[in-house]
């Protein structure tokens, strides 16, 4: 039975040149166990996620895609989300409780069941993943084997027909990643679960699968049963062929053909009746790396290291002695202390008892190890990344002495080299598992470190890269640099390294020679090694085996250069001349100002005193915004950030809208003065809310709103809350204002009207509500509303100086002249000209510190929380 059906599948990004899923046409059955895999950036993460629409991505997608037979557009979300369970490639990014228990029933309690079914579920997941020992746990307390089971479970819990995984191994060892996959094969055998997987490490996958699809550049290009894959990928001369197991790789290099063995039980069967066959001498002593003889570069004698005082310790005497040159490659299990130790080396933590010795010189004495001494990769590459795009981040680690050309120049080549070239306009955070490894060792490599401490550098690699990546640490080691790699890679490690060393309960249990090394072991070893145990001892790689059965194995050579191109250009810093629209609107507000300037001093107009202030207060309006539109400031948002401004006069939506701002709502607020003398302020306060959710609403012509889009309004009148809470001992110094103003830019004038009205209206349930409630309501919403409106129809231009200004001048005239007449009119029911004045004058102090407090919150947050709310809305897709 069919339980997915896609058809005519493409997909393109929003920030994207080029589409990461192309024509796919696809037919999942029910049951099958499906392993889907293909170069880093293939489409493979992308496809996956569109086969559950709650976390589909956000972009220009066509084609359809039938779950059970109905399409997944019109599917019950509720449906979606229990009957297809999603196992991120992070762990981290899933679990969201503090307790294992709680994670188990999270998603059954968000759903809303009884407790005594959130109970029987439980118990009965726990048990059958094996999982009671960890039950009353913290999750922060488990390793990352235990939390991905514990990522599997909190799924599984959920019944649901399909389970849907993203690289699940690929931070787990070699031990805890069989274990993983095991499991998932005993719910697909015992459950009937079907289970699509997206994997790099397919020695084990291949082996549980009954079928397997590889892809490229967004395309299917084999589609087939274990046995069959590797002769077509052979046919295709594909890169992904060098990615299939060991046995697969032997037997289409030797034989060719059909039906090649996927076990490494099948393959050592295979290769010893061939030896036996053909009667091939076994006595074979293969090639293993010669010893590094020189200096030492890194040096450490009997470290000890525990994290609390009370904990045992988590680094036992260790002693490591690497040379100057070496590639030292350590292994071991998850929590063994590999990181841990990593971490004394790098000097992130310092040991209680023993030394460290970089270069003859102790670590305590060397005042800047990153000064061009030590380059480390963390374990969590994203860790490394801090600016808006890949490029920031590059051109930050370049040589701050060469001129910007040079910068440039360099890391154009250090992108080509990691191919990430057409990756750099991109924000680190939105690139794949693969993309972000090689962009981290982008930012080490533009160093030119003389040590290079690597932690999982491998991990979500495929196998073109890893090539790669090869070949620069072989280059970087032949120009003198020391390499330490902790690494779950045996293949690699056997691969590339001078010497491998086993890391066991806080302490190097064994180093020798790759040769040596793996062939006396039996679980931290190479699949050709397992494979060809009894028969070829010493060989550890897939090459060996070929060579001895008298073959060659077709010669792969990645291209190092990348082919996509370089964006580097176009994020270098310009100023822009004014635009046509803004030097018109300039000169219309130096025009304007001198108007009110000739009111106000010619007094050809003859006005009372308020009027005179009212015509000063104009003036320096509007020459604020006329000096604002000339100068030369870089816009908050890039060319990457895809700004949308709308285009030519209001259209119906904003004129509806405007109507109800500025007419429906004024009247509600008059009615609850002259009609219920100001006691039904709740009442008034609600009708205002309701007033203002219509035109917000009205956004979304025609379709629902995303809870992810009543989230971030929801999220950003809490941060407006929260501010003005955090600031109560500082009168009218509140940054409410300011989160309004960039919640209008941002989200357009309706949303920017409704972060006001809920921003006030939740904050005096601190402050007090009363019947100012509803004209404060009315105050900060219509300063949302204009600067959803100004900002992004282009009227002004969006960087520090005019955010600003317009927030000092709409907090002084527009919040403090709403609110100076609200308090007159609380007051008495027949106001005066002599008592608006008056009132405008007492208040204008207060206000003055509002309009203050308003332009020191934007131009410090400003920035930031544009560029952080930019990319968020153009991520997901939101208003």
């Amino acid at each position: 039975m069919e339980i997915y059906k896609i058809e005519s599948l493409s997909f393109t990004y929003p920030t994207g040149r080029n589409e990461a899923i192309k024509d796919v046409n696809l037919s999942i059955n029910k049951g099958d166990f499906i392993t889907i895999c293909g170069k880093s950036g293939c489409g493979k993460t992308t496809l996956l996620r569109m086969l559950k629409k709650p976390i589909s991505p956000y972009g220009n997608a066509s084609g359809s895609i039938f779950y059970k037979g109905q399409n997944l557009e019109s599917a019950d979300e509720k449906e979606q989300i229990c009957e297809i369970g999603f196992v991120m490639q992070n762990p981290e990014d899933r679990v969201a409780t503090d307790k294992v228990w709680h994670e188990l029933a999270f998603g059954l309690e968000s759903l809303g069941y009884s407790n005594w079914e959130i109970r029987s579920r439980v118990s009965e997941t726990a048990s059958f993943f094996g999982i009671e020992s960890l039950f009353y746990k913290k999750t922060s307390e488990l390793s990352g084997g235990e939390k991905q089971l514990l990522s599997l479970a909190s799924v599984m819990v959920m019944r649901p027909d399909v389970i849907i995984l993203d690289e699940p191994t690929s931070t787990l060892d070699p031990i805890a990643a069989y274990e993983f996959l095991h499991t998932l094969k005993k719910i697909n055998d015992e459950l009937g679960t079907t289970v699509i997987l997206s994997e790099q490490r397919l020695d084990e996958a291949f082996a549980l699968s009954n079928r397997v699809i590889v892809m490229d550049e967004g395309q299917i290009i084999a589609d087939s049963t274990p046995k069959d894959v590797g002769n077509i990928l052979s046919g295709q001369n594909h890169e992904m062929f060098f990615a299939l197991p060991v046995p697969t790789r032997v037997f289409c290099e030797v034989c060719g053909g059909e039906c090649s063995p996927v076990t490494i039980r099948e393959g050592k069967e295979w290769l010893e009746n061939y030896v036996s066959e053909r009667n091939i001498k076994t006595d074979i002593d293969f090639p293993d790396k010669d010893p590094v003889k020189s200096e030492s570069a890194i040096c450490a004698k009997g470290l000890y290291f525990r994290y609390e005082k009370d904990s045992p310790d988590v680094i036992k005497g260790l002693e490591l002695d690497i040379k100057k040159g070496e590639f030292f490659s350590i292994l071991g299990g998850n929590g063994s202390g590999k990181t841990t130790a990593l971490s004394l080396i790098s000097g992130l933590n310092e040991a209680q008892r023993g030394d460290i010795f970089i270069n003859g010189r102790k670590i305590s004495n060397i005042p800047d190890l990153y000064s061009g001494l030590l380059g480390v990769l963390p374990q969590n590459p994203q860790s490394l990344f801090a600016k808006k795009t890949l490029y920031l981040d590059l051109f930050e680690m370049t040589d701050s002495s060469l001129s910007k050309e040079e910068r440039n120049e360099k890391v154009s080549e250090t992108a080509s080299l990691c191919g990430i070239g057409h990756l750099l306009y991109r924000h680190p955070f939105d690139l794949s598992g693969g993309e972000i490894q090689r962009a981290a060792l982008a930012m080490v490599l533009l160093r030119k470190p003389e040590i290079i401490l690597l932690d999982e550098p491998t991990k979500g690699m495929d196998a073109h890269f890893k090539a790669i990546f090869g070949s620069i640490l072989e280059n970087l080691k032949k120009a003198g640099t020391t390499i330490l790699m902790v690494s779950h890679d045996v293949e690699f490690c056997a691969e590339y390294s001078d010497r491998c060393a086993l890391f066991f309960d806080g302490s190097i249990t064994a180093t020798q020679t790759p040769k040596k090394f793996f062939s006396s072991n039996s679980f931290y070893t190479t699949g050709a090694n397992r494979m060809a145990k009894g028969v070829f001892p010493t060989a550890i790689l897939a090459r060996d085996i070929i060579c001895a059965l008298g073959k060659e194995e077709r010669p792969f050579s990645p291209d190092y250069t990348d082919k996509s191109g370089s964006d580097y250009g176009v994020f270098e810093e310009k100023t822009e001349k004014p635009a046509s629209k803004r030097i018109i609107a300039g000169i219309s507000m130096f025009i304007l100002c001198a108007i009110c300037c000739a009111i106000q001093f010619m007094r050809f107009i003859t006005l009372d005193t308020m009027g005179y202030v009212i015509f000063e207060i104009a003036a320096i309006f509007f020459a604020a915004f006329g000096i604002a539109c000339f100068l030369p400031q870089e816009e908050f948002t890039s060319q990457s950030d895809f700004t949308v401004r709308s285009k030519g006069g209001f259209s119906m939506r904003l004129t509806v809208s405007a109507l109800f701002i500025l007419v429906a709502i004024p009247l509600t607020i008059y009615s609850g003065i002259y009609y219920f003398g100001d006691r039904k302020y709740y009442f008034i306060s609600l009708l205002i809310i309701f007033e203002t959710l219509l035109p917000f609403f009205l956004v979304f012509e025609r379709r629902m709103p995303k809870a992810r889009e009543i989230v971030i309004i929801s999220a950003l009148s809490a941060i407006a809350v929260a501010g003005r809470i955090a600031f109560f001992m500082l009168p009218e110094f509140k940054p409410v204002a300011s989160i309004v103003i960039i919640s209008g830019i941002c989200f357009g004038a309706e949303a920017g009207f409704m972060v006001g009205a809920l921003s006030a209206f939740v904050s005096n349930y601190f402050f007090g509500q009363g019947p100012w409630t509803p004209w404060q309501m009315f105050a900060f919403g219509i300063i949302g509303f204009l600067a959803g409106l100004l900002f992004r129809k282009g009227v002004f231009r969006k960087t520090r100086v005019s955010l600003t200004v317009f927030g000092f001048l709409s907090a002084l005239v527009i919040y403090g002249g709403i609110m100076n007449v609200a308090a007159l009119l609380m007051m008495t029911g027949e106001p005066g000209p002599g008592m608006i004045q008056a009132s405008f004058a007492a208040g204008l102090p207060v206000d003055f510190i509002h309009a203050l407090s308003t332009a020191f919150f934007l131009w410090f947050i400003s920035g930031p929380m544009i560029e952080k709310l930019e990319r968020v809305k153009l991520k997901y897709g939101l208003i």
